[in-house]
């Protein structure tokens, strides 16, 4: 892989000779900015062979670097070699940073537009300014260099109906429209491949893991949309689906009809959207106005039936996680020891005996021992998946799409006997997450103003972990939803009664061990005896937490009975759906300590 690797940054650099180009930016990131891409636009992977969902790389003339955030720091050395790339930290020495440092005044970096927000490009020219020159390129060099490139694998939509979905797209479309005209914007560019598929209330399978179609969508002030998509996808009953306003146009339509917004106020997500719409539209002359995705927020808060929808969900995940859980105690006290890729294949096959599974939500973090020190560890890109040993911890991050909702957990499990110091780690991060979840807060309040609630206890001992504590979590869409979050970082967004929300403190140790507790939960709404009622969380995960794991010393009264109290719920919910041996193993993971 290195000799690869080397000749592909070879014949990048022979193109930046080619084109008069000292340098290039190569993100992730695809023209659609998600989080996840397709295989055909994993860019960043074909540059570097690196496989994390985050990241970018500055190739120049003389030198490579790749830039990565906590999640990958050990990742990235066994994937990236280090004779060709240096390691840098996308975060605290981000690519522009480095080309200040390492590039000559007047050098010129090359971009893609596409492959860049119109947030960063703004930045971007901010801090390089007057020294370096910012060249935009209408073709990618990837996809110039890049031989044997995976087909592009489009699906139909999928059409959900107002069971699953409870709001009608019409009246979804009359909202976010009441919300361009509060703004005094004709139009809004919708760029986000969620939000398009909440507004219209459709589903695709374009991408693994996120049930969503690539394409594009202009909504107007009168509700009237422009849907950028190939009609060959779009089912006969889409019109009836969607209602009157809804107009079908090809992708290759795109800029057409963006030319047509000359003269108006139109909203474009500076965060979300790519580059190249800010700058097609400063050039047909429209005024821009970067304001958030007019349908981040009102698609975090679910409406009562996507709230049933995400509890009903995860009592069945639930089921599938405790069948798995039962099924390796047993593997693991008969001393049949497995590998990692054998216990993602052993959950995904308990998911799937519930037939309503679309899609697993992520590619399933299964981690043995050491490995779990890498947070966002895949078996699938070692040479060799580790196997779980005796007087250790497996961790288990995974979840699954389903119609009626998202789910996401965490589980770190005891094999045999875990050291003292892996249970007294475990319990510091189960009673942040414990007080996480008794969090009881006013209206107004954001992430970041909790995120210490999780880290507290961890903190206290000189622990810390390198990632955010919960995400948002979509409905039947991406399992890394916004605009909410917690985390150190300042979060402009309240959390509303009905959003989603992962809780997931954890604590890793390079080449030793990785710990995370993970629950989603739902905010809801606490009448109290005082002034005002608060908002606090209902945890949504059903799935008991590993007992043998936990120093119980370390616990307080509270604590312990905030964990039985979720033992009972978890034994309640899902004990009727279980049984034989799955439910014996059940009574005794959930059984009061």
């Amino acid at each position: 892989m290195p000799s690869q690797i080397n000749k592909r940054v070879t014949d990048f650099r022979n193109w930046l000779e080619a084109k008069q180009l000292d340098a290039f930016i190569v993100p992730h990131e695809d023209e659609f900015l998600g989080e996840y891409i397709p295989e055909h636009n994993e860019r960043l992977c074909w540059l570097t062979a690196f496989t994390g969902s985050a990241g970018a790389a500055v190739i120049s003339t003389k030198d490579a670097a790749i830039f990565i955030d906590g999640r990958y720091t050990v990742q990235v050395t066994k994937q990236t070699p280090s004779e060709i790339y240096s390691y840098q930290h996308l975060i605290q020495n981000p690519p522009i940073s480095w080309i200040q440092d390492n590039l000559a005044k007047g050098s010129k970096v090359g971009i893609d537009p596409k492959m860049h927000s119109g947030r960063w490009l703004n930045a971007a020219k901010e801090k390089l300014a007057d020294d370096y020159e910012l060249v935009y390129v209408d073709n990618n060099p990837v996809d110039e260099l890049w031989t044997g490139r995976p087909a592009v694998a489009l699906s139909s939509l999928r059409l959900m109906d107002k069971q699953w979905v409870g709001v009608a797209s019409q009246q979804k479309r009359t909202q976010i429209a009441s919300l361009l005209k509060q703004q005094k914007a004709s139009s809004a560019v919708l760029t986000a491949l969620d939000s398009i598929c909440w507004l219209l209330n459709v589903r695709g399978s374009d991408i693994s893991r996120l049930p969503v179609a690539l394409s594009h969508a202009i909504i107007h002030d009168n509700s009237d949309v422009e849907f950028f998509i190939d009609a060959d996808r779009v089912p006969a009953a889409f019109n009836e689906h969607v209602g009157s306003g809804v107009t079908v146009y090809s992708p290759e339509q795109l800029k057409d009809r963006l030319s047509k917004l000359t003269n108006k106020k139109v909203i474009l997500d500076p965060a979300t959207s790519n580059a190249w719409f800010g700058l097609t539209l400063n050039q047909v002359g429209a005024e821009v106005l970067p304001i958030a995705d007019p349908c981040l927020l009102p698609k975090a808060v679910k409406n009562d039936v996507e709230a049933l929808g995400m509890k009903n969900c995860h009592i069945r995940d639930g089921v599938a996680m405790v069948k798995f859980l039962s099924w390796f105690d047993e593997q693991n006290s008969q001393g049949q020891f497995l590998n990692e890729a054998q216990l993602s294949d052993k959950l995904e096959s308990f998911r799937r005996e519930d037939t309503s599974l679309a899609d697993l939500s992520f590619d399933t973090i299964s981690a043995a021992a050491h490995n779990a020190a890498m947070c966002h560890y895949n078996h699938n890109n070692e040479p060799t998946p580790g196997t779980v040993s005796i007087n250790s911890m497996y961790l288990v991050d995974s979840g699954g799409q389903y119609p009626d909702g998202t789910t996401d957990i965490t589980r770190t499990i005891a094999i045999g006997h875990p050291t003292e110091e892996m249970k007294k780690q475990f319990t510091l991060v189960l009673k942040g997450h414990i007080g996480l979840a008794q969090a009881r807060f006013p209206k107004g309040t954001c992430g970041n103003q909790l995120d210490i609630l999780a880290r507290q206890h961890l903190w206290s001992n000189g622990f810390d972990y390198d990632h955010g504590t919960g995400h948002g979590v979509g409905h039947f869409l991406s399992v890394h939803e916004g605009p909410q979050y917690i985390a150190k970082s300042y979060c402009s967004t309240a959390l509303e009664a009905g959003m989603v929300i992962s809780n997931e403190p954890g604590y890793y140790r390079t080449d030793e061990f990785g710990i995370r507790i993970e629950n989603l939960e739902i905010v809801v709404e606490i009448e109290t005896e005082g002034d005002f009622s608060v908002l606090g969380f209902e945890s949504l995960t059903r799935c008991p937490i590993d007992k043998r794991n936990i120093e119980l010393s370390l616990l307080s009264n509270q604590e312990i009975e905030w964990l039985n109290t979720y033992h009972q719920k978890v034994w309640d919910d899902l004990a009727p759906l279980v049984d034989g041996e799955t439910k014996q193993w059940l009574q005794q993971a959930t059984s009061a300590i």
